[in-house]
């Protein structure tokens, strides 16, 4: 998996963020956006995925449309994030957009390597995965979570229930006693993901922060 590294280096926050090449060709905008809304320094790690349909995802599941079907990569994934160099006096927090924000929760749930999750616009209708998170607690102590108004809206049926898996994520994190936020954005799914993941970064970096300084 090939990173990248935006931002300070020896900034006491760090960002972790699974990206594909789309991603890649607006992350420089979405690193000064995230400078924007959170007002302080951090260092961003971008980690390329081979296979987004299938890096990112715990289980297999058929395609939700097109042909592409979803496989169960995310552990590996994850043991390779956890590779990188990691300073015990440095707050971590994993986040991305779409399918990486769905990893991203997944990863909150499985290690105490992340102080924060940022996920925006995650797929979280991917079958079974609301249930999986009733099951499994957070470890992360702050998560955001973020939605277009319009993706539950989409003629897809798969997708469409995304409205109603978020809302059961975020009631189930608060019962669970964690800091979560639920951020409503305009549009659908497509509209602003610089924007949306910059902001779900720059609030969980806020909670964070203050935990460093206190």
């Amino acid at each position: 998996m090939q990173i990248n590294e935006y931002g300070k280096p020896n900034s006491p926050i760090v960002l972790i963020q699974p990206v594909d090449d789309h991603d890649l060709s607006w992350i420089e905008i979405e690193a000064g956006w995230i400078k924007e809304y959170a007002g302080m320094d951090f260092r961003l790690l971008t980690v390329k995925t081979d296979d987004w349909f299938s890096d990112l995802t715990p289980w297999s599941a058929p395609a939700a449309y097109g042909d592409l079907a979803f496989g169960d990569g995310a552990q590996k994934t994850l043991e390779e994030i956890l590779k990188l160099p990691g300073e015990p006096e440095k707050q971590y927090i994993i986040g991305g957009y779409s399918l990486a924000g769905l990893f991203a929760l997944w990863a909150g749930c499985q290690t105490d390597a992340f102080a924060g999750v940022a996920a925006a616009s995650p797929s979280v209708w991917y079958p079974g995965f609301s249930q999986y998170m009733e099951c499994h607690p957070m470890k992360a102590q702050y998560v955001c979570l973020s939605l277009g108004n319009r993706e539950e809206k989409t003629r897809n049926p798969i997708m469409a229930t995304v409205g109603d898996r978020i809302r059961e994520i975020h009631a189930s994190l608060k019962s669970q006693g964690i800091d979560c936020c639920l951020e409503w954005n305009e549009g659908n799914h497509f509209r602003d993901p610089d924007l949306r993941t910059a902001r779900a970064f720059a609030r969980v970096m806020k909670e964070v922060n203050r935990f460093i300084v206190s």
